[in-house]
């Protein structure tokens, strides 16, 4: 049974627990207001990006870019977003079981520390490796679409998709796996949680930029400037929503350490208090007892 002393130390130690996760949840909030504004200012040009390439590429032939070839089966590439630190819940789990789940003879391009350590792990084929700093910076973005694009443009695979987890709200975090090259209408157009990218609804129908295109001086040189830049975009997109994601999740996380550690300091006080209180009883009956021996 423990004593008073050895609740007193715990409920100390407790202590300095929640006040490194209490310190941590305010730095995940303030870097979560940030990469939240960040990411959401975002969508609303990768969604029109989407439906002038779709538009355009209905308009065109299929071998206007090597970009748009659709090769068949093959040689899959998986860039994986992960985050670089941990605390941050099942984020990372759950993302690395799609991942795992259903493309186990991929290979991997990683942004992030968890993703790297994991495919390592794994003994899955690891391709490149990738810093991205906080908060993100698009230059940082264009390395990796410019490593993806070549392999791809190369021949060593057919098919490019991203792994990263869709911001949904502060409390809602998805994993979810795009497909990114070949570029095509039906993938890309694809609904996803941040703003149904690609997808008329109803609400947008009659918003769909006008698709009476001319391609000047030609459809190839018109796709050779947009779609690097569209991929481009595209990973820089889904870079900010597994940032959003990573401390929206950390954030949730620490505030429940730390409600945590508080309930348990509460449980230990009052088993400390019953415990000194019981001890004090035992005292005044000993004394009690021995004044009563003495009469």
């Amino acid at each position: 049974m423990a004593t008073t002393r050895d609740i007193r130390r715990r409920i100390k130690s407790v202590k300095s627990t929640a006040q490194i996760t209490k310190a941590m949840q305010l730095v995940a909030a303030s870097k979560m207001k940030k990469a939240q504004e960040q990411a959401l200012s975002g969508r609303h040009y990768a969604e029109l990006m989407n439906k002038v390439l779709v538009n355009l590429q209905e308009q065109a032939d299929d071998d206007s870019h090597p970009l748009l070839e659709n090769r068949g089966e093959g040689k899959e590439l998986v860039i994986l977003v992960s985050t670089d630190k941990g605390l941050c819940g099942g984020l990372n789990t759950n993302l690395l079981k799609a991942v795992f789940k259903d493309h186990p003879d991929a290979s991997f391009v990683t942004v992030g520390s968890k993703g790297r350590q994991a495919v390592a792990r794994m003994k899955k084929d690891l391709l490149a490796d990738f810093h991205v700093t906080d908060p993100v910076d698009f230059t940082q973005v264009k390395t990796v679409s410019k490593f993806v694009r070549e392999k791809f443009l190369e021949g060593a695979f057919t098919k490019v998709t991203v792994a990263f987890t869709n911001y949904v709200n502060t409390l809602t975090q998805t994993p979810c796996v795009e497909t990114l090259l070949p570029v095509s209408p039906l993938t890309l157009g694809k609904a996803k949680d941040y703003e149904s990218v690609g997808i008329e609804s109803d609400a947008d129908a009659g918003e769909v930029p006008d698709t009476g295109y001319e391609f000047e001086p030609n459809a190839s040189a018109v796709f050779d400037s947009i779609v690097p830049q569209y991929v481009d975009y595209q990973i820089y997109q889904m870079v900010l929503e597994s940032r959003a994601s990573e401390h929206s999740s950390r954030m949730v996380a620490m505030k429940s350490a730390t409600d945590n550690a508080e309930s348990l300091i509460k449980d230990l006080s009052l088993e400390y208090n019953k415990l000194r209180q019981a001890a004090i009883t035992n005292e005044l009956l000993e004394i009690t007892t021995a004044s009563l021996a003495l009469e």
